[in-house]
């Protein structure tokens, strides 16, 4: 890896620290897998055990366990005992995200609307002010305030079988997302998350997943057009 890579790892796996009761492997895991998502590790990069250990000042079985645990995230691509490799992103690849997207999506958002009352409505509405309030499309904090208002919602459906299975893809397609720096208008955007809101609100299971469908394959779209 570059002496430029290393170092924003070692500022991550710092970072990462400050949680202590977290475990090795999971800071290692955190910040590989934040490094990889936001495109600081290129696809088809090398990720050599020892040097991530270095930089991350651990031994090597925590990277170890991280690396297994990204492989199964789709993120990494396990090379046994020599570590990994960031794994390439491709059409054929961006097509089968977002059709699982489309399956699973909606049908959280459902369960959501079915079940949603007043406290996941207030937490929604404040992740959503806070998304609302940032500008830049693909930065690290507007694509968090992204993520935290939408898994506010998946999260009411009270599914953690769906939630297990959206959170990788979610996080690829941000991959592909800041690879081809795709910005989309911002009043759309907002119309849109307060479309899926509003339906989860009023309790309609049938138009929450609706909207997201329609929202999510105008995504898949857009990205696949790049």
């Amino acid at each position: 890896m570059a002496e430029s890579m290393v170092s924003e790892l070692r500022g991550l796996g710092a970072g990462a620290g400050a949680e202590r009761h977290r475990t090795l492997a999971d800071r290692a895991f955190a910040a590989l897998h934040d490094a990889i998502v936001m495109g600081q590790l290129a696809p088809g990069e090398r990720l050599p055990i020892e040097e991530l250990g270095e930089a991350l000042g651990m031994s090597a079985m925590p990277i170890r366990e991280a690396l297994r645990r990204l492989d199964a995230a789709g993120l990494v691509e396990n090379i046994p005992h020599r570590g990994g490799r960031v794994t390439q992103l491709s059409i054929g690849d961006l097509g089968e995200v977002y059709e699982a997207r489309l399956a699973l999506e909606p049908l959280a958002i459902a369960r959501a609307a079915a079940r949603f009352d007043e406290r996941q409505t207030a937490l929604a509405g404040e992740r959503l002010a806070v998304l609302d309030g940032l500008i830049a499309e693909n930065s690290p904090d507007t694509w968090a305030a992204h993520t935290a208002f939408h898994f506010a919602l998946y999260e009411a459906g009270d599914s953690s079988w769906l939630l297990r299975l959206i959170r990788p893809l979610w996080d690829t397609s941000q991959r592909y997302r800041l690879a081809l720096n795709i910005a989309r208008d911002p009043h759309t955007r907002f119309a849109e998350r307060e479309w899926i809101l509003q339906a989860c609100i009023n309790h309609d299971a049938d138009l929450a997943a609706r909207a997201q469908r329609i929202i999510r394959l105008k995504a898949g779209v857009i990205v696949a057009e790049k």
